[in-house]
């Protein structure tokens, strides 16, 4: 039995000296044996040397060997094919040293043990490998998701003029990082102007229109055109992508972009808005949360020809140490348990003394604290202070 026990525990070194080596695939094999833990893996290696050292010194008629199906079965579940098939070599190994122990090697039964343990570790080879692959897939997939998100959501500037600057985004497809939602900021003489909004539809379907609408901002943004003029490009821009890709007359009724545009002045306390459908803004003065609604909004842009009336910005109060909150619906949206949404405007008021970021932070914990299940759209928040004094 002891030279048995050191044939097993050669196969461990064995075994170790292969998880840590450089071959094809390795490295992307140990990050995922390191991703499920790799104390797991000693679980069924322990199996494999135990089971054949406690079969010696049990009774005839109780036999243990049979239970190496959970090694390799564990193994099949957190490693990689490359070391599902080793460890399923390891348990026949062992399997066959248990026979020849109990001098049962050539019965029916542990010759039916052996090839069924062969057999399973063929499939749950095949298994793991499939499901690497699919994991390969995912991680391309992913990394694609980050590039297009870098070029098109590009991160936001923590300043910009006299205002600070913080923001979140969370995709409603959980495995990618891009939705319908979208925010940007540029720098104009003597001005940061924002904008932010929501493409119709949620997830990957609307990269295209968001896309299209974040493009023409930051080419339009530094022409120092007035605010109802940029609207007005912005509003040609998605009408126009909504005509070169829409299927039907249908279609292109049915792709708009929801948005507000803001001009915040470096020397006048004061915001210039433009609203698009959009839900209004919050102004958070002292311990109070006032809604910034337009007098005079515009339809969402791609539907102007709805309302022939010119683009009028409407100007608000904007001095400094105020935040101003911008949001999209997947915020104020979200439901709880009873199917309430969101009360942003009332719960927001018990932050007003957070900084940008921190206000960030705490409003989407507490938004995904609120939500009764995982959202269910897309959500993009940003807030801007004025950190300097503006002459009025």
């Amino acid at each position: 039995m002891s030279g048995a026990v050191g044939r097993v525990g050669s196969g461990m070194r064995w075994w170790y000296r292969f998880a840590r080596s450089e071959g094809p695939g390795a490295r992307s094999e140990r990050s995922g044996v390191r991703s499920a833990g790799l104390a797991w893996l000693v679980v069924p290696l322990l199996l494999i040397v135990t089971i054949p050292i406690a079969d010696h010194f049990l009774p005839p008629d109780v036999h243990l060997a049979h239970l190496l199906v959970v090694a390799l079965a564990l193994t099949a579940a957190i490693a990689g094919p490359g070391i599902t098939a080793l460890v399923g070599g390891l348990a026949v190994v062992a399997l066959i040293i248990a026979g020849a122990d109990r001098q049962t090697l050539t019965t029916e039964s542990v010759l039916v043990e052996i090839g069924s343990l062969v057999l399973l570790s063929v499939l749950l080879v095949a298994f793991s490998s499939f499901r690497a692959r699919r994991h390969r897939e995912l991680m391309r997939v992913r990394r694609v998701s980050d590039a297009t998100q870098g070029v098109l959501l590009r991160p936001l500037p923590k300043r910009a003029g006299p205002v600070s600057i913080a923001s979140a985004y969370r995709a409603f497809d959980e495995d990618s990082k891009i939705g319908g939602d979208l925010y940007a900021v540029t720098r104009t003489r003597g001005s940061t102007r924002l904008v932010i909004g929501d493409v119709r539809g949620k997830g990957l379907a609307s990269i295209s229109d968001n896309a299209a609408m974040l493009g023409a901002f930051r080419a339009l943004a530094h022409r120092q055109l007035p605010l109802p003029e940029l609207a007005t490009y912005l509003e040609g821009a998605v009408r126009w992508d909504a005509m070169e890709n829409a299927g039907s007359a249908i279609d292109i009724g049915e792709r708009f972009v929801t948005a507000v545009l803001a001009d915040i002045p470096d020397h006048e306390p004061v915001v210039h808005l433009i609203s698009c459908g959009h839900p209004a803004p919050l102004l958070l003065h002292g311990t109070a949360a006032t809604a910034l609604e337009v007098p005079e909004p515009a339809p969402p842009l791609g539907l102007g020809w709805l309302s022939r009336k010119p683009y009028v910005p409407a100007t608000f109060p904007f001095g400094e140490d105020d935040r101003l909150l911008l949001y999209t619906d997947g915020v104020t949206e979200t439901r709880d348990r009873r199917g309430a949404f969101y009360p942003l405007a009332e719960r927001v008021t018990a932050w007003t003394d957070e900084a940008p970021a921190e206000l960030v932070r705490t409003i989407t914990d507490d938004l995904l604290a609120y939500a009764a299940a995982p959202l269910k759209d897309d959500m993009a928040l940003v807030v801007v202070r004025r950190e300097e004094p503006a002459a009025a």
